[in-house]
């Protein structure tokens, strides 16, 4: 099977969700030829390509339906896919930007919400954005995708179920979680007595604020999510306590992926304060590492991690305080949660069963689309 995909070089969260995907179907015989948008990679950024017999990649520069300017490119974006299908054939189109369910193209159209405009606003204001004719574009736009779509995607049943409530659209939809190779982390690592956050630290939806206003019994370290500008890899050290022995909050600028892999295997307790989380891949990341979880009470947070993590009241910054407190308190507790996310993420979040999700669902939406035809 030939897959058509599109994916986002300024989001590492659906980049790498890409790379997981792409790398598991070429291992099961597939074919992808994949269209970024956004910017012109860096070469650390696609470094994963390189062993893909099978994939095709054509980066493009075309601004995102979110942006402001992305109106500007929606037209030459549609063409350009429409030409590469017409040029390679692919027996699917699997777009990661709900604009492009629409396609002209006669083939199933697949398109997962990795997160929208509309959503986030809501989570993080409480009401939708100020009405503007580029709104209107954008909230039309997008629901064409959704109704064109042979099948909408999310990475669980709230972001699935927000889609549905804000966009005037009929939609086929479905819940496949996100996934991740465990072989990438390390969870056997000894660990230190830190907290470890990653966050766009300008992203109000982050809310990294929480833990960066507040003392703590423990040292933490903030690390903004963006992508890093350059690639040079320099010596690097996990941990974040002060030199005169003090604790308190080191804020980081963005850190490459390796040494992402370091904090993740050292910190004992990883939090998320996140009041909107379509994705979760860095809470993935730490669980895989073994990190126990501290999280935000949110419904797509405790729909994933069930059991497996501590919550602290819902955007509170002193309950956020009081919950790495405790675990920092009891290690035995801590061990306790960290075996528990490590588990929950091996058994149900792997990049294996993302991928046969994917496979049984492609195979499917082809038939449908056959048996229509």
């Amino acid at each position: 099977m030939h897959v058509l995909m599109t994916s986002d070089t300024l989001n590492g969260s659906i980049w790498t969700y890409t790379r997981e995907l792409i790398s598991g179907l070429i291992g099961r015989g597939f074919r992808v030829t994949l269209v970024s948008f956004g910017e012109i990679p860096l070469p650390e950024q696609t470094a994963w390509m390189e062993r893909l017999r099978g994939l095709e990649y054509r980066p493009t520069a075309f601004r995102l339906d979110w942006m402001q300017e992305g109106q500007q490119d929606f037209s030459d974006a549609s063409a350009y896919l429409c030409s590469v299908a017409e040029e390679v054939k692919p027996d699917l189109f699997h777009s990661n930007h709900l604009c492009y369910g629409a396609l002209p193209i006669p083939i199933p159209r697949i398109v997962v919400a990795h997160g929208d405009l509309i959503t986030w606003w809501k989570s993080v204001h409480g009401h939708g954005p100020k009405e503007s004719p580029w709104l209107r574009w954008y909230r039309h736009t997008t629901a064409q995708g959704l109704s064109g779509a042979s099948a909408v995607v999310a990475a669980s049943d709230w972001m699935l179920e927000a889609v549905r409530g804000n966009y005037p659209a009929s939609m086929n939809g479905t819940v496949i979680n996100n996934g991740r190779n465990p072989i990438h982390f390390n969870p056997y690592v000894t660990k230190n007595d830190t907290v470890l956050a990653i966050g766009r630290i300008l992203d109000p939806a982050a809310q990294v604020h929480l833990l960066a206003e507040r003392s703590h019994p423990v040292p933490v370290c903030v690390v903004d999510a963006k992508q890093p500008e350059h690639s040079a890899e320099t010596v690097f050290r996990a941990d974040v306590g002060f030199s005169n022995g003090t604790e308190g909050v080191v804020l980081r600028g963005p850190r490459s992926e390796s040494q992402l892999r370091l904090l993740y295997s050292r910190a004992s307790m990883y939090v998320s304060a996140s009041r909107y989380e379509p994705n979760g891949m860095t809470i993935l990341e730490a669980a895989l590492s073994r990190c126990a979880l501290i999280l935000n009470d949110i419904p797509a947070l405790r729909e994933i991690w069930g059991p497996a993590a501590v919550y602290f009241r819902t955007n509170d910054g002193d309950s956020l305080c009081e919950a790495v407190r405790i675990l920092n308190s009891d290690a035995e507790l801590r061990r306790s949660f960290a075996n528990r996310a490590f588990n929950r993420a091996r058994e149900c979040y792997n990049s294996n069963r993302m991928t046969s999700s994917y496979i049984q669902l492609y195979r499917s939406t082809i038939s449908q689309s056959a048996k229509a035809a």
